[in-house]
């Protein structure tokens, strides 16, 4: 029976294997223990969010724009925010991440149009380090820009 709000039952943990793999201190533990706890998945959530990539698009745009662009940086970062705190309510509420709420929530072909959608996201995302990567072996090495997309993506898929 699913629980009040959502169209399916929840099938149970996903991603089984790293869920709860994170020691969470007990109730009365101290700030430095919860700190410790949580210090290396939000520096990771951190690098991820603010990748070299992201300084160097900033850095340029800035040099070449000034100001002018400013106000769609601020924008864009309280809209990513926003997104970062419901979707942390989200979690905190229901238990459920983005992903298995809209599973739970949406038909079979929504749910699978919105998968796609997220993945076509996440390869134009891998798609500019990977173009940032040519670019910078360009300037490093004057390695051809071709060739930089192929050692590039060579290297994602053996390391």
């Amino acid at each position: 029976m699913p629980e009040p709000g959502w169209r399916h039952a929840r099938r149970g943990t996903s991603l089984s294997e790293v869920h709860a793999s994170i020691e969470v201190p007990a109730a009365g533990a101290s700030f430095w223990q919860k700190f410790r706890a949580y210090w290396g998945p939000g520096l990771l959530v951190a690098v991820g969010y603010m990748d070299p990539g992201n300084w160097a698009t900033d850095l340029a745009g800035g040099a070449r724009f000034g100001y002018t662009l400013l106000s769609v940086v601020l924008i864009s970062n309280l809209f990513a925010m926003l997104l970062q705190h419901l979707a942390a309510k989200l979690g905190i509420v229901t238990g459920r991440d983005l992903a298995q709420a809209c599973r739970d929530h949406y038909s079979k072909p929504v749910a699978i149009s919105l998968w796609v959608l997220c993945e076509v996201a996440i390869a134009a995302c891998d798609l500019a380090e990977v173009i940032g990567s040519a670019i910078a072996l360009n300037l490093l090495f004057g390695l051809p820009l071709p060739w930089g997309v192929a050692f590039t993506t060579l290297d994602v898929l053996l390391v």
